[in-house]
């Protein structure tokens, strides 16, 4: 019996046809889908993306676009750290699309794969990675002659849609790229939501397609069931877990879970934080460990066999709020240990 998490396949090809209708018909909607499809899973979000009508995915570093599964012949994959040393192999045998992100790697990329596709990235104010704008307007014949797929930039405060800084990274993007006949991509979900004005040629939304904030309309897409392995009643003055940090006050029904830290659940949400046996919420108790954490159980009727840490009553993002971090964080950090039960459009289910 182990903790059971199950990804909702369907509601996630959902979420990126409603981000595509957000922006118009001539504007191409790619996804992101590094570190794993934010650690859902990148071979079948990936399939699920493909039927919805995907054709260009982003990852972060190369290897990452080895592991995407089976991809139709028009499909296109980005990578997001351009060119780094001992990628070659790498780009030039899977015909992987590098996202050129500084001058050193345009001239090493130019010298060692000098037909092979491209991509530019610029900073245009974010200060981490690309290309400075000054660089590649003084530059920019060379560089387009040289016929670039995309130009990218991105957004450093999106999620803030009053944030003067948008609008000041709009303006330079606009500015080093008008006229050049190339793709653009400014809008990641975040800039998706600021509006037509940041959607240039190609949009790509990442963490709204995984049902997370900004995207408050996005269909949640995972569910986290953890499997109680035994109950115990405790007295007055007895204490729980590593360090006795809770002590109970009275007669307490204490259940064990088979989950910990070592599975991506954060220590820290120890005595802070609750599971659910459907809509009741079951508080955790003393301190997350490695394998186990200690939830009261005194309000259920019966014995759960199930408490679940993520779904209709506890989402993604408000555990993230819980644990004073973001829904990306939580997402990446599942671990290895969980059943993964996929379900895709079909009804098919599929087991890892």
């Amino acid at each position: 019996m182990r903790a059971r998490l199950e990804i909702d396949l369907s509601g996630l090809a959902d979420n990126w046809r409603d981000l595509d209708g957000m922006s118009a018909a001539n504007v191409e909607t790619a996804a992101v889908v590094k570190a794993n499809a934010y650690g859902l899973g990148a071979p079948e979000v990936v399939e699920a993306l493909l039927g919805a009508g995907a054709r260009t995915f982003f990852v972060a570093l190369a290897e990452e676009g080895l592991a995407l599964g089976e991809l139709h012949d028009d499909c296109r994959v980005f990578v997001f750290s351009g060119y780094l040393e001992g990628d070659r192999d790498l780009i030039a045998d899977n015909n992987l699309v590098p996202v050129l992100c500084s001058p050193d790697q345009v001239r090493r990329f130019f010298d060692d794969l000098p037909d092979h596709r491209f991509a530019l990235q610029l900073d245009t104010g974010m200060n981490r990675l690309g290309i400075p704008d000054s660089w590649f307007i003084s530059h920019r014949r060379q560089l387009l002659e040289a016929r670039p797929e995309l130009i990218v930039s991105h957004l450093a405060c999106a999620d803030e849609p009053d944030n003067s800084m948008n609008r000041r990274q709009l303006e330079r993007f606009g500015v080093a790229t008008q006229g050049v006949g190339v793709s653009r991509s400014l809008a990641a979900t975040g800039g998706i939501l600021l509006g037509s004005d940041y959607h240039f040629e190609l949009c790509r939304p990442g963490i709204g397609i995984y049902g997370c904030l900004p995207f408050v309309a996005g269909r949640s897409v995972v569910n986290l069931n953890l499997p109680v392995v035994q109950v115990m009643e405790i007295s007055p003055g007895d204490s729980v877990g590593y360090g006795a940090t809770w002590r109970a006050s009275d007669r307490r029904r204490i259940a064990t879970v088979l989950s910990g830290y070592a599975d991506g659940i954060f220590r820290h949400l120890g005595n802070t934080s609750c599971l659910y046996s459907g809509p009741v919420p079951c508080p955790v108790l003393g301190r997350i460990s490695m394998d186990l954490i200690t939830v009261d159980v005194s309000g259920l009727q019966a014995e759960p066999d199930y408490l679940q840490l993520l779904g209709p009553n506890q989402s993604v993002d408000s555990l993230a709020e819980n644990a004073s971090t973001i829904g990306y964080e939580v997402l990446t950090r599942l671990g290895r240990r969980y059943d993964r039960v996929y379900k895709f459009a079909s009804g098919r289910t599929r087991i890892e």
